[in-house]
């Protein structure tokens, strides 16, 4: 029995300025305020934080693209995606492609990423998998589906990416004491074809709780694509092929229509805002407003490490909040509790796990602790605000995963951090060498 005792925010309503929280095995025993938690829980091993939170849900990563942080800087969409992105993944080994799993994940945890939603590459996914069983992180992670429009060594025939796809499934899904769950993951409309987009939703239909992730009208040049090739906008085509849905979770969606919006609605799919991304690469401004208002569940990711540089949670929390304020030009969109429960509960509605996203009793203890006694936390008048607005991943000094410590003073318990760092270091990646993006994309 483990006693984490702090600032307790519980969730974006419930702080408790002097609390504790249980934790007995996998699962929350009790929350409350410490003085009561100590004297009902005696015999207790008592870690004492600052603040003590949920863990946060990284709504869209990509866990393999770690390696690549850096490569393509101030770079256009297309000359990011065709010159550096695609063909650094196409290049890694099996090997390779493990140590850039484990180094996504490695950041994750240390700054307090408890839930990944992952989308892999094509190749040697099952590395990930056993990365993401090892050290100990939750997530929904997926094999990426590509069978048009995309270059050798990540093109592969539609048929043989679903029966692969299955594999993985039937190996993977609730594995590791169902911490680790798949999603069919197309990777988008572009490149692939109406065959896998509907081999992808009949594949997970076979399957209690596998869900569907793909990109979707991350930019203008995309949609018009597949409105050359469809006669439909994005999400519409998609939605015509059966991938929309409580199931669906659907990354960026900075351009959609009104018909577009109202379809996600009324599907209850599942979108990701990634806004450190859309800015970079400048995609543009997801409307995430309107979303919320629609009742549309909204997750908060990070994308990439070329596209974002860096995996840190508690740093997209206010890039998320920042950017919607901007844009509607008004102080008071999505408020601190808005966008916390975007990080927190929110992702893991749409990844599908159940009981996690806030401390509550009898739910998965899926839990971090920040440090406090900082400058930038002097004086801390608002702890919600100062999770949103000020703390940075390196304040997150204990991450605990289904009952598991996996940091701790400053060290991943689960695997040796060195080592991975140095494999990930001595990773040659392959030079810019030009691979056509496909026309009007």
């Amino acid at each position: 029995m483990m006693l984490l005792t702090g600032t307790v925010i519980a969730d974006a309503e419930t702080i408790i300025a002097d609390g504790g929280v249980v934790v007995t095995g996998s699962r929350i025993e009790a929350v409350g305020e410490r003085s009561a938690m100590v004297a009902e829980y005696p015999s207790h091993d008592e870690r004492q934080f600052g603040i003590v939170m949920p863990g946060l849900v990284g709504g869209h990563v990509h866990s393999v693209q770690s390696l690549g942080r850096g490569i393509a800087d101030d770079t256009e969409l297309l000359d990011w995606l065709f010159d550096h992105v695609l063909p650094m993944e196409a290049s890694l080994s099996a090997e390779e492609m493990r140590v850039a799993a484990q180094l996504g994940y490695l950041e994750c945890l240390e700054s307090g990423t408890t839930t990944v939603i992952d989308h892999l590459s094509v190749s040697h996914a099952e590395e990930a998998f056993e990365a993401a069983g090892e050290l100990g992180i939750r997530g929904l992670l997926g094999k990426v589906l590509m069978d048009q429009r995309s270059p050798d060594g990540l093109r592969e025939d539609t048929e043989d990416g679903l029966a692969e796809s299955r594999r993985l499934i039937e190996r993977y899904h609730r594995s590791f004491d169902d911490r680790i769950r798949y999603a069919v993951t197309p990777r988008f409309a572009v490149s692939c074809s109406e065959a896998c987009l509907r081999g992808a939703r009949e594949l997970a239909d076979e399957y209690e709780n596998v869900r569907i992730h793909t990109h979707a009208s991350e930019n203008q040049g995309e949609i018009e694509t597949v409105q050359d090739d469809t006669g439909l906008r994005n999400v519409e085509w998609l939605h015509e092929v059966g991938l929309t849905g409580e199931d669906v979770i659907l990354a960026h969606c900075v351009w959609t229509s009104e018909d577009e919006r109202q379809l996600l609605a009324e599907t209850n799919t599942n979108v990701t805002h990634c806004p450190s991304s859309n800015m970079k690469l400048a995609s543009g401004i997801a409307p995430i407003e309107d979303y919320l208002e629609r009742d549309i569940t909204v997750a908060i990711g990070n994308d990439g490490p070329p596209c974002n540089n860096t995996l840190d949670g508690l740093t997209e929390m206010k890039q998320a909040s920042l950017l919607q304020k901007v844009n509607a030009l008004d102080p008071t969109a999505t408020p601190a509790p808005t966008i916390f429960e975007m990080a927190t509960i929110n992702g893991a509605q749409a990844a599908g796990f159940e009981k996690l996203g806030a401390l509550i009793p009898g739910w998965k203890a899926d839990i971090i602790g920040l440090e406090t006694e900082l400058t930038r936390a002097t004086p801390l008048h608002d702890p919600l605000s100062h999770v949103v607005f000020a703390a940075h991943g390196d304040d997150v000094v204990f991450t605990m995963v289904d009952g598991e410590i996996c940091y701790e003073e400053g060290q991943i318990q689960t695997i040796n951090g060195d080592q991975v760092r140095a494999a990930a270091s001595a990773i040659e990646l392959p030079s810019a060498e030009r691979h056509e993006p496909p026309a009007s994309h």
